[in-house]
């Protein structure tokens, strides 16, 4: 039988850092004063990496603050050559919040209470893929239930210092198999991994 297959895609510094990549006041939580470290290393190869992301995306899953920061940018866009501007507007959302109930941009069901069950539940109802972006507390909780089926990653070369982890300490230890890797020109890495069974002769 055919499942969802669930993915986190997400940016990255070198030393892990997710928080606020786009923009200063992207997610200024926790005091992050640090954010738009993307900024002057995005080029194309960055947009073709992130459109590819999207190509593939049937459903979305979403965390309120991503949400919350992606609806005001996103939801006026209405070229339909955008792929990521029509992925975001026309697919499913499912938004994970406990304290937005009526949401208002289209195509989205709220998602609350027992998240890693409701999340089991949609990836046993169909096929095709839900994406994840962003959306730390999520992306954690999901990879401590061991539903996350595949990581997409862009690594910039850039140190942060602080702000929320993708993996943060006292996370469950993993191991991954790379399948697939490109570099822009700006340095940029991107990764497509694959969780697989971690054994203790790999620490």
């Amino acid at each position: 039988m055919s499942v969802v297959r669930l993915t986190v895609n997400s940016f990255l510094s070198m030393d892990g850092v997710m928080q606020g990549p786009g923009g200063a006041d992207e997610d200024r939580s926790n005091g992050f004063d640090r954010g738009g470290w993307l900024v002057p290393m995005a080029d194309e190869g960055m947009d073709e990496v992130v459109t590819g992301w999207f190509r593939q995306a049937d459903a979305l899953l979403l965390g309120r603050s991503t949400y919350q920061m992606m609806q005001p940018y996103w939801e006026p866009v209405e070229d339909p050559t955008d792929v990521v501007a029509e992925a975001l507007n026309h697919l499913p959302k499912y938004l994970v919040s406990s304290t937005v109930t009526e949401p208002s941009w289209r195509n989205t069901t709220v998602i609350s209470g027992d998240v890693v069950r409701a999340v089991a539940e949609l990836k046993d109802q169909g096929h095709g893929e839900l994406q994840v972006h962003g959306s730390h507390k999520l992306a954690q909780a999901l990879y401590a239930a061991g539903l996350v089926d595949e990581y997409r990653l862009l690594i910039f070369p850039v140190v942060v210092g602080t702000g929320k982890r993708l993996f943060e300490d006292g996370c469950l230890p993993s191991s991954f198999l790379v399948t697939g890797s490109q570099i822009t020109n700006s340095g940029a890495v991107s990764l497509s991994l694959l969780p697989r069974p971690f054994t203790v002769a790999e620490m």
